[in-house]
């Protein structure tokens, strides 16, 4: 019998109605624009920047998972990463702007795309139409480090009570807290940081994005069958499951895969094991998952973190096709073992 019971496999959900966020993770909280945003940190640590921020599920995966709930107009001001950060196009339309001073290019996105921004460059995302929208965003590593702010969130941050120490702690005066003795102030970066991290030219930053019509199905995938297709979105290297580099590779590490699965009405994806994790992110419809020990259904919205090793079936339920969005970690993941023996192919 296996060890994942229903109760066990439940604590690896996550639900979209059950997220938990955060209105003050960042420094740029306060900020004009920037005070509606909603963090969330649904695996590993995240980089938030207060204590405060719910951990959904705290297992190492080898990459986080997080999200950002904005409403029109609200801004997510400059930064940059150490890792890889991916944003999964949820719902709404956004634009991903680049530079310090967010005058280096932009990059409109809108449902179903999928854009990883290269580390070590500023970028910021707003939400552009109206109502509030959802970016599911991977980062890279167990620890992907602490946000690097662009020079202009430090003074709009200090003009509204909230200073950040080095290590990345967020200390907001507005609520009586204050610097502790002998703890240091983050600074703003010099001109040679801002000069180190400077845009990529956009004909190459465009190797950053694979729009919803980019995101082929590839008929080689292992799990591929009738109404079943399994497309690339992120593979930086050909793959032991039958997968070549692209539509995203990038040129920066990565340390995983995004893969796109859409199952048609009744469509099944047979009983099989992965050797490496596997985070689903239902993009719509619905997605029945099963197990010796039981079953979840999932809907929009919905993350899922599939022990590495289970056997686990899928199936669409509903009479909408599914959409999926798939992590894999590793950059080459092996081609998975079916519970009926047949062999992937290769």
């Amino acid at each position: 019998m296996s060890k994942w019971t229903q109760e066990a496999m439940e604590k690896r959900l996550v639900r979209y109605a059950d997220l938990k966020g955060l209105r003050n993770a960042f420094i740029d909280a306060r900020s004009p624009g920037s005070d509606r945003k909603e963090n969330f940190t649904i695996i590993g640590p995240g980089v938030s920047e207060n204590p405060a921020q719910v951990v959904h599920i705290p297992e190492p995966h080898g990459f986080n998972i997080g999200a950002a709930r904005q409403p029109g107009g609200c801004l997510n001001s400059q930064h940059s990463h150490l890792t890889a950060e991916v944003f999964v196009v949820h719902s709404g339309k956004w634009r991903l702007l680049f530079g310090h001073d967010k005058k280096e290019g932009f990059l409109d996105v809108e449902p179903g795309d999928v854009a990883s921004v290269p580390t070590n460059m500023f970028r910021g995302f707003e939400k552009r139409d109206e109502g509030t929208g959802f970016l599911f965003v991977v980062l890279g590593k167990d620890d992907p480090g602490k946000v690097l702010w662009a020079p202009a969130v430090f003074q709009l941050a200090a003009d509204y009570g909230l200073k950040l120490l080095k290590g990345g702690k967020l200390v907001d005066t507005t609520l009586g807290e204050t610097v502790p003795p002998g703890a240091e102030l983050e600074v703003p970066p010099d001109a040679a940081v801002i000069a180190r991290l400077a845009t990529p030219p956009l004909e190459k930053m465009q190797q950053c994005y694979a729009s919803n019509a980019q995101q082929k199905a590839n008929p080689n995938s292992p799990l591929a069958g009738e109404g079943v297709e399994e497309a690339g979105v992120i593979v930086p290297t050909a793959t032991d499951d039958g997968f070549a580099p692209g539509p995203i590779s990038g040129w920066w590490e990565h340390g995983f895969n995004v893969r796109r699965l859409t199952l048609q009405t009744g469509a099944t994806v047979a009983q099989h094991a992965r050797a490496e994790q596997e985070v689903l992110f239902v993009q719509s419809g619905t997605l029945e998952v099963t197990w010796e020990g039981g079953a979840l259904i999932l809907g929009a919205g919905d993350t899922l973190s599939v022990p590495i090793g289970l056997m686990h079936g899928f199936r669409n339920t509903a009479s909408v096709p599914l959409v999926t969005f798939v992590i894999r970690g590793a950059d080459s993941p092996k081609a998975p073992v079916f519970a009926d023996n047949r062999v992937a192919a290769e």
